[in-house]
This record gives C-alpha cells, structure tokens and sequence, in this order.
C-alpha cells in the first residue's frame, strides 16, 4: 500500500481498533511492586503514530503521562554506546535473550563469568547505567534527561519525583542486583550511586507522543527525520533495534516477534515503545499487563496493525 494511503486508512481506523482492544484490558493487572505505579487506572489505553513528515494520528488516552521505567534502557544503551563504545560496553554486558525474568538473578549466578545478559533485563540496564559519562549521578542523570529531550523535541521532559521516590523506597531486589553485580567486579564505584542514575531514568515521565517521536529518530537510523538532525550514530541504533527485538519485550520477546514482528520496547508502567523502519514511531500506553510484564491491549493493538498492514520484518 502506497504510504500516504496506508497513514490515511491508519486515522481512519486506528480509534476503532484502540477500543477493540481496550476491552482486553480486564485480562490483565496493573505493576503492583513500585507503590505509585499502582494508582495508574488499569483501563487507560493510548497510542500516538507518526511518520516522517511530522503528520500523526492518535487515538485514547494518548495525553495520559506515564514513566519511561525500562523503556528508557534502550536510550541509556545508546547514550553508553556513544560515550564507552561497544568494547566497553560489551565487557561488562552480554548480547542473549535470557528466558528469564526481567529481574531475575539466575543466571548471573549460574552462567560464567557473571556479567548480566543483555542490557535490557534489569541487571544489564543497571551495568549500562554505570557506563554513563559524568563525574556524579547527578551529572550522569542530567546527561541522559537532556539526551532524552533531544530525541523527544521535547524540552518539558522531567522526573516523576513520587515515582522516583517510590522505587528508591521499594526496589530491594534491584538493589540486591546491584550488590551482586559489585561482588561480582562488574559494577565499580558506589553501588548506591548507580541505582540513583537508574532509578532517576526509569521515572522519567513521556507522553506517547514522546515516545513515538523517540521511535521515530530510530526507525529512520538516528536522524530525526522532521528536523533533519543526525542525533545518533547509525551502528548504534542498529544495536538498539536488534536488542529491542531479541530482549525489548522481556521473556515474551520471541512470541512477540511472531506476533506483531517489529523493534519494540516495553516497560512496566504499560508503556510500549515500538517503530516501523523507514516510516514510523509509535507510542503506547496500556498500564493493564499480563504475566509476562507486557501491556495486554498494546500488543493486541499492535498485533492487529501489524497484520492489517503487513509491517512484520520476518
């Protein structure tokens, strides 16, 4: 389908479709275990598209702000990438799905030589932290909210500070992680420092617009393709896309690039970073998830597009 005709046939149907799978949302829960993420209303579902010229159709609760949680690892991996390099970086991370939880300790306990799989489970995300350049968290994260709201075109993009609170106060297990990591040589410095760097990027707070503007630099290979900026080198979006596709949707990654196909990413506020190369960035929100951490109707709606319109890469 020719591209001006499939954008219009998506504005005339994407509303429709968005309330056929909002009724999938009773199938699963909001995230419970970071207290402030519980007050999220679990039938709230929006998504924001738009393509290279600027144009966008939109459809739900598309206005609803919501944390980045891991949707922010892809863009800290990138941002590490640019400042360590790949030699750097891939020391301390490895490049396999895990089967696992996303914060499970397993395998670093039972695979030599303890490095995290990838870096978008919670214990590579929180290496890849780490590998951020500055000479205090403070710095570290100031650099990444800044790289962020270039990516976005976004200067408003800020901190949810009770969310952020929230996961200093209940994220025992990623604190756990993080000690592991430190016994372990991977982590150097103070391990408390990284978690605030960590925790810092996962409460950013984004709009599915934001996100959909973030997928769109990647979908065109780090040029945003509105304002012609080149915002990422080109081998590194590669990287990013080949983990959001391995790894991007947790454990159900495989079933997910079976399903729908496409670079994604998802977080544990229901948020869903997802893109189709060379024409759009999409972003979603469905705070409902289902067993595996996913929101339940994003991926429905995703899946009912990406076989509407045939974007599956496989």
């Amino acid at each position: 389908m020719e591209a001006q005709a499939e954008f219009q046939r998506i504005q005339e149907l994407l509303p429709a479709w968005l309330e056929t799978s909002r009724l999938t949302t009773p199938e699963g829960a909001v995230a419970t275990y970071i207290p402030e993420l519980a007050k999220i209303p679990a039938d709230a579902l929006g998504i924001h598209l738009m393509n290279g010229q600027g144009e966008f159709s939109s459809a739900g609760d598309c206005g609803f702000p919501f944390t980045m949680q891991s949707v922010s690892k892809v863009f800290t991996l990138i941002l590490a990438l640019m400042d360590r390099g790949e030699g750097e970086v891939f020391a301390k991370v490895g490049k396999e799905p895990t089967g696992d939880d996303f914060d499970s300790m397993l395998k670093l306990e039972l695979v030599e030589p303890g490095i995290p799989f990838n870096p978008l489970i919670n214990a590579g995300a929180i290496t890849v932290s780490s590998l951020i350049s500055g000479r205090s968290p403070v710095e570290q994260s100031a650099r990444i909210l800044t790289f962020f709201r270039e990516l976005a075109n976004n200067e408003s993009l800020d901190y949810d500070e009770n969310v952020f609170e929230s996961e200093l106060d209940s994220g025992h297990l990623n604190r756990s992680l993080g000690y592991f990591l430190k016994h372990n040589g991977v982590l150097e410095g103070s391990v408390e420092e990284v978690l605030h760097v960590y925790f810092r990027h996962c409460s950013i707070r984004a709009t599915c617009a934001d996100l959909a503007r973030m997928g769109l630099v990647l979908a065109y290979d780090g040029t945003d393709p509105i304002t012609g900026r080149n915002l990422i080198p080109r081998r590194f979006v590669q990287i990013a896309k080949t983990f959001m596709t391995t790894c991007g949707m947790y454990n159900a990654s495989g079933e997910f690039a079976i399903s729908v196909g496409l670079p994604a990413k998802s977080g544990v506020s229901g948020g869903i970073l997802a893109l189709v190369p060379g024409r759009y960035g999409i972003g979603i929100i469905g705070p409902a998830l289902n067993k595996k951490g996913n929101s339940v109707a994003g991926v429905h709606l995703l899946q009912r597009m990406s076989r509407e319109f045939d974007w599956s890469l496989f």
